[in-house]
């Protein structure tokens, strides 16, 4: 797997601001006002962007399995917009992905979650933008009852208001690979 070097880091970080980063009032999932919103669409839609976090998710993943003492059996995400994320970091490693659902569908085989989930499976689970990490939790909540040992939640980018502290206080580990500073956000 190529190594990226940090200032391909700091290139990518700008990319994604670029790209993604908008400015105005804004409400958040959370129910907050912000004067700045991180649109994962603008940024996950994006090949050249997609790619390149692809290779920084498969090597944080790749460090929480050794840190684990053992790999994760697969990798999931959120619908709609960790759908992209967990595709391209299953890509990458080589692990199969699952899709947890925001409620369970009322139709056909009437699933919460998408794909092979077994009980005992160890699961990482890649996030899009963390802001108090609520969407995390819930999806860990839904792979738990499903028997998962969730390892950790990866974020791509963490927006620094609580997402780190909630989802830890959970028993689970968090993971960014940006954060909003890291995109120039200096609110």
């Amino acid at each position: 797997m190529p190594q990226t070097a940090p200032e391909s880091n700091a290139d990518l970080a700008r990319l994604i601001a670029e790209a993604a980063l908008l400015r105005g009032t804004f409400t958040l999932r959370s129910g907050r006002t912000s004067s700045y919103y991180l649109d994962k669409y603008l940024f996950s839609t994006r090949p050249e962007i997609l790619d390149r976090l692809g290779d920084l998710f498969a090597r944080r993943i790749g460090a929480i399995g050794r840190d684990a003492g053992a790999p994760p059996a697969r990798l999931a995400g959120a619908e709609l917009g960790g759908i992209p994320l967990v595709a391209v970091a299953s890509l990458k490693t080589g692990l199969p992905s699952i899709f947890v659902r925001n409620a369970k569908k009322d139709y056909g085989t009437a699933k919460q979650v998408e794909g092979v989930l077994k009980p005992g499976d160890r699961v990482v689970f890649v996030e899009d933008v963390a802001t108090t990490g609520g969407q995390a939790i819930e999806a860990v909540r839904v792979l738990r009852e499903l028997g998962a040992e969730v390892l950790a939640v990866v974020a791509v980018i963490d927006r620094q208001e609580g997402a780190r502290a909630n989802i830890e206080a959970a028993g689970i580990r968090f993971e960014s690979l940006f954060t909003k500073a890291d995109l120039g956000v200096n609110e």
